[in-house]
């Protein structure tokens, strides 16, 4: 399988809720999409392993991802270590996507700071020719990272993400364990009021969406200097 555009995050609804229009406005232009799931969020308030994953199935036929896995690693629990490293490079590989999504490499929770550190170094060692791993070496062209849940980074640049901005609603939605929870688990309390979705969320792809002049918009972040072949037809007006 060579995947054009792969999310790779701590927990299932990491992906929908950080980059769901990108991977649908992706799928929208013919490429091939893909999410990794490093763990199935065993260690959540909300929901069982095993409903989480079949959430996350539910939301990945919404997102019309082309492929969708979970490589079970430990929630709360991720390390940076080889043996997960590994694990992350053996999927590139297998997966050969040109252009990987990561979560911001900081952040309140420790996994997401993990498994921007797993996704990049993963991706470094799928492309060595002498690691003794299976399957033909590769490393993705390009590394974004998703800025969503940090409004004081300033992205490098924003997607439109409008025209799809119900189903990827529809999409988070799918996780009715944490969106749509049973009257006992109202009471319990997180440190993000899953229950404000539209404030929490939505009203965020929205401030992105003002940046530029569109309705819904997600945020992204590049390391690298961004090229610029056409500097008389750059969109977002200046004045």
């Amino acid at each position: 399988m060579e995947l054009d555009l792969l999310a790779i995050a701590a927990h299932p609804d990491d992906a929908e809720l950080s980059c769901g229009g990108t991977l649908l406005l992706a799928n929208e232009r013919g490429y091939k999409t893909g999410i990794l799931d490093l763990t199935a969020g065993e260690m959540g308030t909300r929901g069982t392993p095993e409903t989480r994953l079949k959430e996350a199935a539910k939301a990945a036929q919404i997102l019309r991802v082309t492929h969708r896995e979970n490589l079970r690693l430990p929630d709360a629990h991720l390390e940076v270590n080889m043996e997960y490293k590994l694990a992350v490079a053996r999927r590139i590989r297998a997966l050969k996507p040109r252009t990987v999504i990561l979560p911001y490499w900081e952040g309140r929770h420790p996994d997401h700071i993990a498994a921007a550190r797993l996704g990049f170094e993963g991706c470094f060692l799928a492309g060595l020719k002498q690691l003794p791993l299976e399957g033909e070496p590769h490393r993705p062209f390009k590394i974004l990272y998703a800025t969503l849940y940090y409004r004081e980074v300033r992205p490098t640049f924003v997607v439109d993400i409008t025209r799809h901005f119900d189903r990827r609603l529809r999409a988070i939605l799918a996780y009715g364990s944490q969106f749509r929870p049973k009257a006992k688990d109202k009471k319990s309390k997180v440190h993000i009021p899953l229950d404000r979705l539209h404030e929490e969320v939505n009203l965020v792809v929205r401030y992105y969406g003002t940046m530029v002049g569109v309705q819904y918009a997600e945020p992204f972040l590049m390391k690298e200097v961004m090229q610029v072949d056409d500097v008389v037809r750059l969109p977002v007006r200046s004045v």
